[in-house]
């Protein structure tokens, strides 16, 4: 359960916690919106919003730090287990960003076709899958 849930489930906003805790509207603002995170604050931030959440700084932190690992956990499913050609253009791609090859345009036209056959005409990665791909690799 994410700090966001705990604070619908609290039904409050979170002016009203920043405001009953004591804890800056910026910085809670901050952690909800994953620009820092939970586990990063300080254990007095911690303390006062679990007592205002009523719940122990333990879940809190937890929270943060299971949505990181499920992240993480995406983010490996979706450069692995690809098909064989994808998965080809896609390490022919990171080596070439690696050496600073002068084939790097014709390795980016590769994997943005690989990409492209495997979701459209294939259809074996999802659109969310594909545009994970393209963000990270094509669009820098």
């Amino acid at each position: 359960m994410t700090i966001n849930e705990i604070i619908l489930e609290n039904g409050m906003t979170k002016y009203r916690l920043a405001k009953l805790s004591g804890v800056p509207h910026a910085t809670l603002n901050d952690i909800c919106n994953g620009k820092t995170r939970i586990e990063k604050c300080s254990a007095e931030t911690i303390y006062k919003l679990s007592m205002v959440l009523n719940v122990s700084m333990e879940k809190l932190v937890e929270a943060s730090i299971e949505k990181k690992n499920s992240e993480l956990q995406r983010e490996r499913s979706y450069e692995y287990g690809l098909p064989q050609y994808l998965q080809y253009d896609l390490d022919a791609y990171k080596d070439g960003l690696r050496s600073g090859s002068s084939l790097l345009d014709c390795l980016w036209g590769e994997l943005y076709g690989s990409i492209n056959i495997a979701e459209i005409s294939e259809g074996v990665i999802t659109h969310e899958h594909a545009e994970y791909l393209r963000a990270k690799y094509l669009w820098r």
